[in-house]
Parts: C-alpha cells; sequence; structure tokens
C-alpha cells in the first residue's frame, strides 16, 4: 500500500461538479493499494500517518502529529501510485490490486483513521475525481507499507 501525504491548509474534491470531500488544516492523502496488500499494511499505514511528526510546533520544528493538532484529513483513492514506468512510455499497473479488494482496503484504511477521532474526509472510490489543494510548506512525504522507498 502506497500514500503520498501532503501537509494542507485546505483541499477539497468534485465529482461530477460537486464537492464530496473538503477539509482545512490537515492532510491530502492520495492512497494506492497493491496486489497483496493485507491487513497489516492498512493498519502500518494509518498508525504512520495519524502519527507522523510534520505539522510545527509552538518553536517552528516539525514536532505534531495530525492527532496532535486536531487536523483534519482528505483521503482520495488513487490506483496510479501502483503504476510501473522501468519499461516504455506507457505506465503499467498490473501491481495495482483488483478494484473490489482496493475499495474494500481504503473504506477500511478511512474507518480506522477515524478511529483516533480525525475528521476524515474522502473522494469517490472509482469516480473520476478532480483534486484541489493547498500545500502548506510544501510538505509532501512518500510512503510504502513494504517500505521499498
Amino acid at each position: 500500500m502506497r500514500a503520498v501525504v501532503q501537509r494542507v491548509s485546505c483541499a477539497k474534491v468534485t465529482v461530477d461538479d460537486l464537492a464530496v470531500g473538503e477539509v482545512e488544516n490537515g492532510l491530502m492523502i492520495l492512497l494506492g493499494v497493491q496486489d497483496g496488500d493485507e491487513d497489516k499494511d492498512t493498519k502500518y499505514l494509518v498508525d504512520k500517518i495519524v502519527n507522523l511528526r510534520i505539522f510545527e510546533d509552538e518553536n517552528g520544528k516539525m514536532n505534531k502529529s495530525l492527532i496532535d493538532t486536531k487536523g483534519e484529513m482528505l483521503v482520495v483513492s488513487q490506483f496510479t501510485l501502483l503504476g510501473n514506468c522501468r519499461k516504455g512510455r506507457r505506465p503499467n499497473f498490473m501491481e495495482a490490486a483488483e478494484p473490489q479488494k482496493a475499495e474494500k482496503m481504503y473504506e477500511d484504511f478511512v474507518s480506522q483513521c477515524k478511529e483516533f477521532g480525525l475528521k476524515v474526509q474522502k473522494g469517490k472510490f472509482g469516480a473520476h475525481m478532480m483534486v484541489s489543494l493547498t500545500n502548506d510548506g510544501p510538505v509532501t512525504i512518500l510512503i510504502d507499507s513494504k517500505k521499498t522507498f
């Protein structure tokens, strides 16, 4: 399972010109589910992300987590994070999980994040979405549950 984690001052996802998720002061998560991912991958990413110390403390140091700041989270599914571009010029997505499994794991990820008492919004799985955000910092972190990078 892979995630692109961005610290944002605001983020919004729309489907057919209708806002389906919107947050302020928190994290924008793009989440890709890989073939072979298990519950332990979800648990690892949830724990890592909600506790990731990328928010500034009173001294301007990145020492606070989303939990510490009571920030919000917007989670958008994105199978293209599993795109392999090593050969040729067109990515192949053979490493992405089948949609039914990916949607279940995506929903599990969102549910587990909510268990921390966070406001969690989400996109619409499988839909063509328009995502807008203001990256604060900018701060962008890549996380892979298999720790390949």
